[in-house]
């Protein structure tokens, strides 16, 4: 029965947010609550609720100050040289762009955090994906997957938990793994500068004004009224040669002919969409940038994320203590605090929301035994004559189980069940480790993680959207990852 009702509930989630029936904290909050009743366990709903929200209360914490730091950064100039490489690369050339945002959220990657990356690939590739009027979901979905694969570094979470479940060392699991995780990011890049291509002949041709070839100017937001901005003289033209409305949540494009106008006006990009969210030029010149701080700003960031590799605090506190000496260094005046503040507040509010309705979601999902019962019945409808093969039935598995629960969940509660399967008929506990990462693609689009919601809110792309555009990419990848492991003898 349990069973039963976990999967009814999950399936009844997705369904409603991807039919935009309910919005997802509605979802996160009510849903979960019905399928309690249900259960007959409604009287303890209270009890699941307080201990799921104090579980993901460190979580909360963690993007609120992440948010206001990294936020920070960005107003001061801090990620500009990135930016402007990425943007140098893609010009006016949505293939490029697509691509540019791969390899920006993968190298973003590198700190082991996905909300730290969604903020700065979003931050960074925003202005341009609405200048030239690409779709927002193909930009959500290519930083969530490259995220995703990145997401298998030893200090990203997924190989740490693995190697702690089976008392492995992370290094063994990770290491030989490389190989068929580059071919996954490699997939990330291809379909990357498919999407591209799509998108380059869905838009029309696009042509850069003469003198475009200079050093284009930066590309940010959050700025100071926290609406999206755009650059500069060095921003392309776009000439619409294909259809006239732009596909994906938040996009926008004139009508067929149209050009859209140079980034330096200061113009709305075109149609009524990006004019009403105040979608203009951005002065170089900005007040909040800080480039004589730029050096502290730097040390200061690069030994924050090293105390967090490093484990020295925990990160909520790490993030806590970042934000508020960035504030005080870099805006040292209350008055500028404060605007700083007010202008990243719309991020804090809805990420710090979405994670305390998640709260509501895992807290009957665990409480009411569900998760446990659902990962039971999973194991169980494995035939017998595939004992050999768990390495790739763990593979096949951490798909669904890392996308409908918690990665503490499947690695803690249900990977040494699988271990215990595959040890019974000879398959090694590294094998079944290395394959238990192979579905962190899709996992870090489920809705169950707090850092995907830092990217829709940030991209003001609706999470249906983008789930419906990104699982069939992300599971794709995810196969791809497997099959290089199976390959190469890895797994």
């Amino acid at each position: 029965m349990l069973t039963f009702l976990g999967f009814a509930m999950i399936a009844t989630f997705l369904v409603l947010i991807m039919l935009k029936k309910m919005s997802p904290i509605a979802a996160l909050v009510l849903i979960p609550a019905l399928f309690c009743v249900f259960a007959g366990k409604g009287a303890h709903l209270g009890d699941y609720v307080i201990d799921g929200v104090g579980k993901l209360a460190p979580t909360a914490a963690m993007l609120m100050f992440a948010i206001v730091y990294f936020g920070v950064m960005i107003d001061v100039g801090l990620f500009d040289p990135i930016v402007k490489g990425i943007l140098r690369f893609c010009k006016a050339d949505p293939m490029r762009v697509v691509v540019g945002t791969a390899v920006l959220a993968a190298i973003v990657s590198l700190d082991g955090d996905g909300s730290t990356t969604f903020m700065i690939t979003v931050s960074a590739m925003y202005p341009l994906y609405k200048r030239l009027g690409l779709s927002l979901v193909v930009m959500t979905g290519v930083a969530a997957t490259a995220n995703g694969v990145m997401n298998t570094l030893p200090w990203g979470g997924p190989t740490a938990r693995a190697a702690t479940a089976l008392k492995l060392d992370a290094a063994d699991i990770f290491v030989p793994m490389i190989p068929a995780l580059a071919v996954g990011l490699l997939s990330v890049f291809v379909l990357a500068y498919v999407l591209g291509l799509r998108e380059r002949r869905r838009v029309g041709t696009l042509v850069l004004p003469s003198g475009a070839d200079e050093e284009p100017e930066l590309v940010t937001v959050g700025t100071g009224t926290g609406a999206a901005t755009a650059a500069g003289d060095g921003a392309a033209v776009a000439t619409a040669a294909g259809a006239g409305t732009a596909a994906g949540s938040g996009s926008a494009e004139g009508p067929a002919g149209a050009a859209v106008p140079a980034a330096g006006s200061g113009a709305p990009a075109s149609g009524g969409d990006a004019g009403e969210e105040g979608f203009q030029g951005l002065d170089p010149q900005r007040a909040t940038l800080r480039p004589r701080l730029y050096w502290f700003n730097a040390g200061l960031t690069v030994a924050l994320l090293t105390a967090m590799i490093m484990e020295l605090l925990p990160i909520p506190v790490l993030f806590l203590l970042g934000a508020a000496l960035a504030l005080t260094v870099n805006f040292p005046h209350m008055p500028d605090q404060k605007a700083r503040i007010a202008a990243h507040a719309d991020n804090v509010l809805n990420v710090a929301g979405m994670v305390f309705a998640a709260a509501v979601f895992t807290g009957v999902l665990s409480g009411t035994g569900m998760v446990k019962h659902m990962a039971d019945w999973l194991v169980g409808a494995i035939p017998e004559g595939m004992g050999p093969h768990m390495a790739l039935v763990t593979g096949l598995l951490s798909l669904p189980l890392t996308y409908f629960m918690s990665n503490d969940g499947f690695y803690f509660g249900v990977l040494p069940v699988l271990a215990e399967a595959g040890a019974a008929h000879g398959v090694s506990p590294l094998e079944i480790a290395r394959a238990s990462l192979v579905g962190q693609a899709l996992h870090m689009s489920s809705p169950l993680v707090p850092a995907v919601y830092v990217l829709v809110g940030m991209a003001k792309v609706e999470f249906g959207d983008h789930t419906r555009f990104t699982v069939k990419w992300a599971a794709l990848t995810c196969l791809v990852v497997l099959a290089a492991g199976m390959v190469f003898g890895i797994i």
